[in-house]
């Protein structure tokens, strides 16, 4: 095979009650914190908790919790407005996704100067080191800690922006499995099928390889199995175990290969209609799943030989009609609600459609498919998304 490059975060401190080595970690980046987080982190107590962590290390802290739903370009410049007035250096993210991936722009921007539209895409690319960034991940889904990957949403253009460079890898990536277990139960099922979308695509992508099959299957297999239980049990600390690792190497998995046409559909969606990340990535799957059905079949019979190794056909085209099924299921389960009852408009989402597909396809993301879509098919997509009836199972 080609020679191939894969990056990781240096530092993977992983585990329960693992969030006590907070301090200690961010003792060898430096003496003054930007803390970013949301509001929510802040009512659990996790924003005081880590406070208290840098203060026994001598550290001290400022914090940001501007972030609200879905990271938009305002939180990275508010943010690095309070990084250089407390003359901070280094970052802790603790949150979700928007939380990580605010951070991560940040930690590049403040070095490397720019707006961070002008990332996207590689316009620019970040050659000075990013500040030091420490990531505590709290839910089981979006993978960020493990990744080289951002995606922002620029409120000028209302096109989010998918940019992946080096520089945007955290630095030291804390992952505790008792934090995820305050993510109520429709946030765990988005961010839990986000996660297993994040292990299916970089399985199936075209850029997919050795080193990146091994860690999707693994996470495929811990993701399918676990996200339903954290789903009805979110006390269950064992399926939340399993699924913030399953997420972790997931994320792994995609930024050492590519996420496909789920991505690439589902960011036009949360930029146009704030429909959060993992939400239109769940809507999307099934529907994506058909399409890139036949064109996979062999990889897809892969999955099915480790999540149902109790099936006895050999046949590929059977096995992997099984997996395409009960995935489909497995969303239906989690009550992974259609476009209609998010309260997407179908009118105005029509008058979109041409622009979607423009943003879909800028992104790249459908290029790294089994089956690489066209601007019709990508339009005929969302057309059948947004006319998709409830199946959800109760």
């Amino acid at each position: 095979m080609n020679m191939r490059v894969n990056h990781l975060p240096s530092t993977i401190v992983y585990g329960e009650d693992s969030f006590k080595q907070l301090g200690a970690e961010a003792a060898k980046a430096g003496t003054h914190a930007l803390i970013i987080s949301d509001p929510i982190m802040e009512q659990l107590g996790n924003i005081e908790k880590a406070i208290q962590l840098l203060l026994e290390h001598g550290i001290h802290a400022s914090v940001y919790t501007g972030v609200n739903a879905e990271p938009e370009d305002t939180y990275v410049y508010e943010a690095l407005e309070q990084l250089f007035h407390h003359n901070c250096d280094h970052i802790i993210a603790i949150g979700g996704g928007s939380c990580i991936d605010t951070a991560k722009a940040v930690a590049v921007v403040s070095t490397n100067g720019g707006d961070i539209s002008d990332y996207m895409n590689n316009q620019s690319i970040a050659r000075k080191k990013a500040l030091p960034l420490l990531v505590v991940p709290t839910t089981g889904g979006t993978g960020s800690e493990a990744t080289d990957a951002t995606v922002i949403t620029n409120t000028t253009t209302a096109v989010k922006m998918m940019i992946k460079q080096e520089a945007f890898m955290p630095q030291v990536a804390i992952v505790d499995p008792v934090l995820t277990v305050s993510s109520p139960p429709n946030i765990t099922a988005a961010t839990g099928v986000d996660a297993f979308t994040h292990a299916l695509e970089a399985y199936l992508s075209k850029k997919a390889h050795p080193f990146t099959d091994t860690l999707a299957l693994s996470a495929i297999e811990k993701l399918y199995h676990h996200v339903l239980i954290a789903y009805k049990d979110g006390k269950n600390l064992q399926a939340r175990h399993e699924m913030i690792y399953g997420s972790m190497l997931a994320g792994m998995a995609f930024s050492n290969s590519s996420v496909c046409l789920v991505h690439g559909m589902s960011r036009p969606i949360g930029a146009l209609f704030h429909v959060p990340h993992g939400i239109s990535n769940a809507m999307l799957l099934p529907v994506v799943l058909r399409y890139t059905q036949n064109h996979c079949t062999k990889r897809l019979a892969e999955i099915g030989r480790v999540l149902f190794p109790e099936e006895k056909t050999t046949q590929e085209e059977q096995l992997a009609e099984i997996v395409v099924e009960r995935i489909v299921s497995l969303c239906q389960q989690l009550a992974i609600p259609t476009l209609s009852e998010w309260g997407v408009d179908q009118d105005a989402f029509h008058r979109v459609l041409d622009k979607m597909a423009d943003d879909a396809l800028m992104s790249g993301s459908p290029q790294n498919n089994p089956r690489v879509p066209s601007k019709e098919d990508i339009m005929t997509l969302y057309k059948e998304l947004i006319n998709r009836k409830s199946t959800v199972s109760h």
